[in-house]
C-alpha cells in the first residue's frame, strides 16, 4: 500500500516537472524565433512586439490593454504564492526530514560496522541525504525569490509613478501572471507532490484533532540556521550574484522612478543616467538576468527546469530591451549612441 502511494507521488512529481518544462519551452520558442535575423519573419516579430509592448513604447487604442499600474497584481500574486510554497517546504523540511536523516544515518553506521554487507542501506542513506539537501536548498532559493518579489511590489507602490495613459497588452498581463506562478514553483517542483501530501495531512490532522491536540515538534533556532550553514559553496556564490543584481536593479528602478515630476510631468520622458545606465539602455533588465542567473548558480545547475526558466528570462528581456533601445534612439536625437541595448560591449 505504502509503495503504491510512493509510486503515485513519484508519478505526480514527474508530471509537474515536465509540465513546467513544456510551459517554459513553449513560452520561450516564439521569442527565440523573433530574435533570429531570418528573412520573412518580420510580420511575426511585429505581432509578438504588439503583445510585448507596454508603457512608453505602446501607443495603442486597442481594448485588449490594461493599465500598466496593474503590474502590482503580479507581485501580489507572487508574494502570496511564493510565501505559501516557502512555508510549506520549510515546514516539510523541519518536521518530516530529520527523522529520515537519523534513520538512514543509523543504517549507514550499521553498514560500516558490518563490513559493507549492507551496501543497499548505504546507497539509500546517501540518496536520502542528497534529497534532504535539495529540499533545504529549495527553501534557500525560495527565500531569495521572496526577497525579489517583495522588493518589486514595494517599487510598484513607492518608486514608480506610472503615467495614467501607460498601458500594456492583456496577453502581456497574462504572461506576467504565468511567470510569477511558474517561476517560484520551478524552484521546488521536483518534490512538490510530497510537500502537498505533507500539508494535506497536516490540515486533516488539524480538522480531526483540533489545535490543542496537534503534535508539536520541538523548535529551536538551530533548526533554522544549521541547514543553511551546510549549503555548498555554489549556493553562496549564487546568492552573492543574486544580491549584486538585486541591488543594481533597485538603483536603476529608483533612477527611472525619479525622472518624472510627480505632479506636472507625468507624460514627459527624459534620458536616464547613472549606475548601469552609463553602459546599457535597459540596465534593470540586465539586473533581472543577473538575479535569475544567481538563482541558477545557487541551485547548482543540475535541474533542467531552472535552465529553462533562465532561458525564458534572457530571451524575453533581450527582446524587450531591443524595442526599448529602438524607442530611445527614435525619441532622443542626443541619446548616447555608445550605449548597448542590454549587454555591455556585446548587445
Amino acid at each position: 500500500m505504502l509503495q503504491a502511494i510512493y509510486l503515485r507521488m513519484e508519478e505526480m512529481g514527474v508530471g509537474i516537472v515536465w509540465l513546467l518544462r513544456a510551459a517554459w519551452i513553449l513560452a520561450t520558442l516564439p521569442i527565440m524565433v523573433a530574435l533570429l535575423p531570418l528573412p520573412g519573419i518580420g510580420w511575426f516579430r511585429s505581432v509578438l512586439l504588439g503583445f510585448a509592448k507596454r508603457g512608453k513604447v505602446l501607443r495603442s487604442n486597442s481594448r485588449l490593454t490594461v493599465p500598466q499600474r496593474f503590474f502590482s497584481h503580479f507581485y501580489v500574486v507572487a508574494i502570496f504564492w511564493t510565501t505559501m510554497l516557502l512555508v510549506a517546504v520549510w515546514f516539510y523540511a523541519i518536521k518530516s526530514l530529520p527523522s529520515l536523516i537519523e534513520q538512514d544515518f543509523f543504517s549507514a553506521i550499521t553498514s560500516h560496522l558490518t563490513g559493507g554487507s549492507h551496501a543497499f542501506s548505504l546507497h539509500k542513506s546517501i540518496s536520502t541525504r542528497e534529497h534532504v539537501y535539495n529540499v533545504w536548498l529549495s527553501v534557500f532559493l525560495l527565500l531569495l525569490m521572496e526577497a525579489q518579489v517583495v522588493r518589486r511590489f514595494y517599487e510598484t507602490i513607492y518608486v514608480f509613478n506610472y503615467s495614467p495613459s501607460a498601458r500594456m497588452h492583456i496577453l502581456g498581463y497574462l504572461a506576467g501572471m504565468f511567470f510569477y506562478t511558474a517561476a517560484p514553483l520551478s524552484l521546488c517542483c521536483t518534490f512538490a507532490p510530497e510537500v502537498f501530501d505533507f500539508v494535506k495531512n497536516m490540515v486533516a490532522e488539524f480538522i480531526v484533532k483540533g489545535k490543542d491536540h496537534m503534535s508539536r515538534p520541538e523548535f529551536n533556532i538551530w533548526m533554522f540556521v544549521i541547514p543553511f550553514l551546510r549549503l555548498r559553496w555554489y549556493a553562496w556564490i549564487g546568492a552573492a550574484i543574486f544580491l549584486w543584481g538585486w541591488i543594481h536593479q533597485l538603483r536603476c528602478h529608483e533612477i527611472l522612478g525619479s525622472l518624472r515630476d510627480k505632479t506636472e510631468k507625468l507624460e514627459e520622458y527624459v534620458i536616464p543616467y547613472g549606475d548601469w545606465f552609463e553602459y546599457v539602455s535597459s540596465p534593470h533588465y540586465l539586473a533581472e538576468i543577473v538575479i535569475y542567473g544567481g538563482l541558477l548558480v545557487a541551485s547548482g545547475g543540475a535541474d533542467l527546469s531552472l535552465w529553462l526558466l533562465f532561458a525564458f528570462v534572457v530571451a524575453n528581456l533581450v527582446f524587450a530591451a531591443t524595442e526599448t533601445q529602438r524607442w530611445y534612439l527614435h525619441k532622443f536625437d542626443d541619446y548616447p549612441h555608445n550605449r548597448y541595448a542590454i549587454f555591455p560591449f556585446l548587445y
